[in-house]
């Protein structure tokens, strides 16, 4: 089967990693995979080292003609029989599963849509998944949250829209002593250090970091004055978020430490995941990852966080903005080590029931194949 991707953008987060994932791991089943995304995104170039067959365009450019990349997008299309499209931001009045409808409807092709989304975003359209009732369209999502929001709110027809979770790696998300001693070894941290507080992901306004702060602050000028915070990640708060630091006189308690490519080391320093978002989440990769490692997470209770995330189980939910709770769950896991290593354990059995996503990858194969044969019936 030939499997198409669309990825509208330059970004390097969950998303586009496991798309380079997926790649690798359909190719190496026998798969034909074809990309459409940006010329040097981090997608497209990663995914043509998979043996992925690469359709780029000019991500600027695109939004003001899009007339000069039809015929581009129409040969990437027509080389897949599914096609699946991750749901981005609209820009300047272009959206890219909008924009894939028409080049489909264009050269008249009977192949399958798929807009794909974890998150939702109460301003999109209903057109951005659901563009043209003359394409052939399902819809994936990747939390139960949003696929009943679709169905409720858009109301689109509920036989078309399939939750199927992404998963993560749990064979790699394993700690061991050679991992834990080489984390020391790479991301060094204050000989007093504790808890150690994780913020993996984009530095920007949805993730709360300064909001995290605010909780670090609180919580080091009280009970833990040794609590310290690794900021993972890169985007456009850094700058912002570093001098936020120096003047709440957090040097102490806040470590920055770039994107990595190798999470794992990461999280074998956490005492504990923090990830206190503010609005636009599905089901974060960062999350599935910490806990396969058996790391209790504080999360915001929002979208699909409370599909994996189950208070006093596998972590503890705090309202988005809220910094006093997410300081109070701080001190609520850190008091009671037995219930941190306890939410730890949980959080592992939980992954490797549900979320290995080895077998995820095969229920997206199967799901593809299923509605491919339909199409061809």
């Amino acid at each position: 089967m030939r499997i198409g991707f669309i990825e509208d953008t330059h970004l390097h987060g969950g998303t586009q990693i496991w798309v380079n994932e997926a790649a690798k791991e359909f190719i190496g089943v026998g798969d034909d995979v074809i990309i459409i995304a940006p010329e040097n995104s981090f997608v497209a170039n990663e995914c043509e080292k998979q043996g992925a067959r690469i359709f780029t365009y000019d991500w600027e450019e695109i939004s003001n003609n899009k007339a000069k990349y039809f015929d581009s997008w129409i040969q990437g299309l027509t080389n897949s029989d599914v096609v699946i499209c991750t749901v981005h931001p609209p820009r300047k009045g272009f959206h890219c599963s909008v924009f894939a409808a028409e080049c489909m409807k264009k050269a008249d092709l009977d192949n399958v849509l798929i807009p794909k989304t974890g998150t939702i975003v109460p301003e999109y359209l209903r057109e951005f998944y659901l563009p043209d009732p003359e394409v052939n369209t399902r819809i994936i999502t990747i939390t139960n949250f949003t696929r009943e929001y679709l169905v409720k709110s858009y109301k689109i027809p509920e036989n078309i829209v399939q939750l199927i979770y992404q998963g993560t790696e749990i064979n790699r998300f394993i700690s061991t002593r050679k991992t834990r001693n080489e984390a020391k070894v790479r991301y060094f941290l204050p000989k007093n250090a504790g808890p150690v507080l994780g913020s993996v992901g984009s530095f920007e306004e949805r993730k709360g970091q300064v909001l995290l702060l605010d909780a670090v602050k609180k919580l080091a000028d009280s009970e833990l004055p040794d609590v310290h915070l690794m900021l993972v990640g890169d985007g456009p708060d850094e700058k912002m978020l570093k001098e936020k630091v120096k003047t709440m006189d957090l040097g102490n308690n806040v470590s920055f430490f770039p994107f990595t490519r190798e999470p794992n080391y990461i999280f074998e320093r956490l005492d504990i995941l923090t990830l206190p978002s503010l609005y636009k989440e599905g089901l974060p990769n960062v999350l599935l990852e910490a806990m396969s490692m058996s790391v209790p997470c504080i999360a915001s209770k929002m979208a699909g966080i409370p599909e994996i995330v189950f208070n006093g189980k596998t972590g503890y939910m705090v309202s988005p903005g809220n910094a006093d709770e997410l300081a109070s769950a701080v001190l609520k896991l850190w008091k009671d080590r037995s219930i941190c290593k306890k939410i730890g354990e949980n959080s592992r059995r939980l992954m490797e029931k549900n979320f290995d996503k080895k077998k995820q990858f095969g229920k997206f194969l199967e799901y593809f194949r299923s509605i491919h044969e339909r199409r061809v019936r």
